[in-house]
């Protein structure tokens, strides 16, 4: 399990329009979101993207990155930012599925296809939202197990305007017994 205030796991991936994503040397101000999305296979996955693209300049003017990511290979990751009509968020692809077990995320076997007529892939990780800091440290985290009910980007916003005003340690840190 990933603890708040301890060093993420490191990540680098490919992305569609803005070279290698490595979060070790991303140079955010503040942190980088990170959304991990099911794929192109999942209708709600695009309406949450749609949602995160709407914020990427919210996220960018707090001194926040953002990125989303999918075990997806490039064409279905392309075809993804394409059907949102992504012209800010970066796209990473190819999120091994070890990797995304070290984030944490849940693993789903395909069901076939989708209600919208794509085939999901044999394996692929469920949902997943993270605020890493510059020093690659959690801040927030939070994990699905399915692709409903995700924390929304403007609550995220607003919480970060709340944490920069105010200085706000990470929390859940706590480790000891109980």
């Amino acid at each position: 399990m990933l603890m708040p205030r301890q060093k993420t796991p490191d990540l680098s991936v490919p992305t569609l329009d803005h070279g290698e994503f490595d979060l070790t040397t991303d140079g955010s101000e503040k942190g980088t979101v990170i959304c991990f999305y099911r794929g192109l296979h999942c209708p709600l996955c695009a309406t949450y993207l749609t949602e995160l693209e709407k914020r990427v300049d919210d996220f960018a003017e707090r001194g926040v990155k953002t990125l989303a990511l999918s075990s997806d290979g490039q064409g279905r990751t392309r075809e993804m930012a394409d059907k949102i009509k992504s012209t800010k968020l970066r796209f990473g692809y190819d999120l091994s599925l070890e990797k995304a077990r070290e984030w944490g995320l849940y693993i789903s076997t395909s069901r076939g296809k989708t209600s919208i007529g794509i085939e999901e892939p044999a394996l692929f990780s469920e949902p997943g939202l993270f605020m890493v800091t510059p020093e690659q440290s959690l801040y927030y985290g939070s994990v699905q197990t399915m692709p409903f009910v995700r924390p929304h980007f403007s609550e995220l916003v607003g919480a970060l305007d709340f944490a920069i005003a105010n200085n706000y340690p990470a929390r859940g840190e706590y480790q000891g017994s109980v």
